[in-house]
């Protein structure tokens, strides 16, 4: 049983109170002498739990070391702990149903009964076996797609929709977590994704042509959404929320009438039900605004004010009278403490056009993307601890401008918040002139290396003499339970340098001498030393803190810790010289430099907002490009700059994605660019709808580029079947390695197959789509035993055809 503490302040008139809580339960106990609800709303709440205990239990699970009903049980005490943790903090519109196993689109699917038949579900409550199957795949079958959920480092799972899908309700999750809530004594806002939203993230299945309109299946779902709109009336629910974030993208017409066409074969449905919609990550544009605030059923409208100022001037230009505008103004996708006067101002603007009873305080998003609680971080500098607000805190801030705005503001409270924004606008710790001016000079060039791609893969081959279709690894290794302990006894001074060097030394060399046993070409050191690929990094930058437990969900149980960056970025010293050179000493093939690109470390990040974002990447990038030159003076052919994160960075909107485009790309030339034509420079992309920036990928002018393919049902493909003519090595991933199932021989040489009809193959690459950090042994060793061997028989196929 742990014991810690939350400070209860002044606007909640809260007292320091205990927090207790083991790892299968879960108890807030927050005692205040006012919980007056007032108006304010949280769009969502992490799911993991404050120490991860959801990760854990989940993994537990799949691993067959505990039940479903221990499960289960887990993940009711992180649910009963959330919701009373906002309902005792005076939060009056508390979520429901925003709790997920995995993914809340994946629990939509679920709920609609839209499982591909693959999967074999014969109907009814859709269960485990049928749920993970889907999210993870089996042993026989493939998961479904996994993409980025808009902008955001989150991933959701791709509904996979056909003409003749039947859909029909086989989970009544949002229900039962509705009356799970009220046993309670919580009347929660049940949180559903919207329906429009809903089919347009989907995708055509397999074998449907890419013209089907998704958009044709309104009316087939719109039966399950009145059945669970029904049970959730008929057990008391008042009010009802739908997520429909797609509004804040670029739709046409078409797209947009779909809206007005729901709502209104709603109406009767929703019926005596306050209905909120919400939308966040970015402005809602004018025609959206339009049709959202003209819809009859819709009671609510909730909006995001940090990502979305645009917003404010439509609002001024008309909002429908006597009905409710949700404001999100507490940042949920960052961690920085609120501007509270700046906030409370923009409310009371709010509240001067649309009534200010009619103003309702929330978050810009779920505060799904933020870490989860501060009162865990006992090892941060105090002063820039003071400049933060994690999840927990935000639901404080909340309410803090709900009460000022309804005229109880705690002067005291809003006095220390201004203290804090002074201290961090003020520090020196913050500013390195040096730096700076360096960035800045960074834009009078746009750092091209001086001979094309072709003339440089020549002098690459020549040096490296690789066989067609060589084959790699993306960078990371399984990371064992023993190494991870190792690494935590070093952190915490238990063990002495000199033992940790030579235990990383000792994985290092195991996973040499199994690729050279597996006859991978191109090989990698396994990143032993490595927590996760951008905290590495930061740790070894200046202008960053970092977390103990500031985890933020990415998929599934996976969770990243994002570093924090404050102030100005800088390398005081190299940061894996040592290490690669270790490894390739170990082997005569090559061996990567592995580095993570300053685009993915900012994106990946918290990052600062007192400076343009491309400004903190133009810093990044000249730290990169530093290791770089060293890697090469150390002897290192082969780097590997990843730029994972590169396209999740991309505005939502068509008008901004230039800018965007031009600056990430132009950092990753920065690291570079300064390289001999015999040193090949690699990059890695994963999760993400690559077609429609192939020209910002070719213009990053890589050697090499290694990209997610197979489980996106080799969309990447579709790109140079449709004439795209790529220069440069390319490997687009064989195999999904976010599944445990293991990939035969035939079905990995069919996907080389598939890929020589639009590649040739002297570009042509063979790796996994990504790293096997997450994976076993057990699962690695076969899967890529199968791969090497694919290689080769297409190998030897091309060699007899010639």
């Amino acid at each position: 049983m742990y014991k810690v503490f939350i400070q209860c302040v002044a606007p909640l008139t809260y007292s320091l109170c205990p927090v207790s809580f083991s790892p299968s339960s879960l108890r807030f106990s927050v005692r205040a002498t006012s919980t007056r609800a007032m108006a304010s709303h949280i769009v969502g709440y992490p799911r993991m739990g404050p120490k991860r205990e959801l990760k854990f239990a989940l993994e537990s699970f799949w691993d067959g070391k505990s039940s479903a009903e221990e499960l289960h049980k887990v993940a009711a005490d992180l649910r009963s702990a959330i919701w009373k943790q906002m309902a005792e903090a005076g939060i009056k519109y508390i979520p429901s149903n925003t709790f997920s196993y995995y993914d809340q689109v994946l629990d939509t699917t679920a709920m609609l009964g839209a499982v591909p038949p693959r999967y074999n579900w014969n109907g009814g409550e859709i269960g485990f076996d049928v749920y993970f199957s889907m999210a993870r795949g089996n042993a026989s079958v493939p998961a479904m797609e996994m993409t980025k959920w808009f902008d955001t480092n989150y991933h959701y799972i791709v509904p996979e929709l056909a003409p003749d899908v039947k859909f029909s309700y086989a989970s009544h999750k949002a229900v039962d977590e509705y009356k799970e809530a009220k046993v309670l004594g919580i009347n929660t806002v049940p949180v559903l994704v919207g329906p429009v939203s809903y089919l347009l993230l989907s995708k055509p299945s397999k074998g449907v042509e890419k013209s089907f309109s998704l958009l044709s299946l309104i009316d087939k779902i719109l039966p399950v959404y009145r059945e669970v709109v029904a049970e959730l009336k008929a057990a008391g629910a008042s009010w009802i929320q739908f997520d429909e974030p797609t509004l804040v993208k670029d739709l046409d017409a078409h797209q947009l009438q779909a809206f007005t066409h729901v709502y209104a074969e709603l109406e009767s449905s929703l019926s005596g039900l306050n209905v909120l919609i919400e939308t966040y990550f970015a402005d809602v544009p004018v025609d959206a605004y339009k049709i959202l605030t003209s819809l009859k059923a819709v009671t609510a409208y909730g909006f995001d004010f940090v990502r979305g100022t645009k917003t404010l001037d439509l609002i001024k230009g008309g909002f429908p009278s006597g009905k409710f505008l949700f404001a999100g103004v507490v940042d949920g996708r960052n961690i920085w403490a609120n501007n509270l006067e700046s906030s409370l101002i923009t409310l009371q603007g709010l509240g001067d056009i649309v009534g200010k009873d009619k103003v309702v305080v929330s978050t810009s998003c779920s505060l799904l993307h933020t870490a989860v609680d501060l009162v865990n971080e006992t090892k941060l500098d105090q002063e820039i601890k003071s400049w933060f607000a994690f999840a927990a805190q935000k639901v404080v801030e909340v309410n803090a401008l709900a009460k000022a705005l309804s005229g109880q503001k705690d002067v005291v409270f809003f006095s220390a918040n201004a203290a804090a924004l002074a201290s961090r606008k003020s520090s020196p710790r913050v500013t390195n002139e040096a730096v700076q001016k360096a960035a800045a000079a960074m834009r009078g060039s746009d750092h091209r290396r001086a001979t094309n791609v072709s003339a440089r893969l020549d002098a690459q081959q020549k040096k490296l003499n690789l066989p067609v279709l060589p084959t790699t690894t993306i960078g990371s290794f399984p990371q064992t339970a023993d190494l991870r302990r190792v690494r935590r006894e070093f952190k915490a001074n238990k063990i002495s340098e000199e033992d940790y060097i030579c235990f990383i030394k000792e994985e290092i060399n195991n996973a040499v001498k199994l690729q050279e046993e597996l006859d991978i070409d191109v090989l990698v050191h396994g990143e032993p030393e490595r927590n996760d690929m951008v905290e590495y990094f930061g740790e070894q930058l200046s202008g960053f803190a970092f977390t103990a437990n500031g985890w933020v969900q990415s998929y599934g149980s996976r969770c990243v810790k994002p570093p924090i960056i404050y102030g100005d970025v800088g390398r005081p010293k190299p940061m894996t010289v040592f290490w690669s050179s270790t490894a390739q000493s170990m082997t005569r093939r090559p061996m990567k430099g592995m580095l993570t690109g300053p685009v993915t470390i900012l994106n990946w990040s918290f990052v600062r907002d007192d400076q343009p974002r491309f400004e903190t990447c133009y810093q990044i990038a000249l730290a990169i490009k530093d290791e770089v030159e060293d890697l090469e003076k150390a002897g290192i052919t082969v780097i590997q700059i990843d730029e994972a994160a590169l396209r999740e960075g991309l505005p939502l909107r068509k008008s901004e994605e230039a800018f965007y485009l031009n600056w990430a790309v132009h950092s990753f030339r920065i690291t570079n660019s300064g390289v001999k034509d015999t040193t090949q420079i690699h990059t890695h992309m994963c999760y993400s709808n690559f077609n429609d920036i192939i020209h910002s990928i070719i213009d990053m002018d890589a050697d090499v580029i290694t990209i997610e393919n197979s489980r996106s049902d080799e969309k990447l493909l579709s790109v140079f079947r449709e004439g795209v003519k790529y220069g440069a090595g390319i490997g687009p991933g064989v195999y999904d390695i976010h599944s445990p199932r293991i990939p035969p021989t035939e079905e990995i040489a069919d996907s080389i197959n598939k890929m020589l009809a639009v590649l040739e193959s002297n570009i042509l690459w063979v790796n996994p789509d990504c790293g096997l950090k997450t994976r076993k042994y057990t699962e690695v060793k076969p899967a890529l035993t199968n791969m090497v061997s694919a290689a080769k028989l297409i190998r030897n196929q091309l060699a007899s055809a010639k």
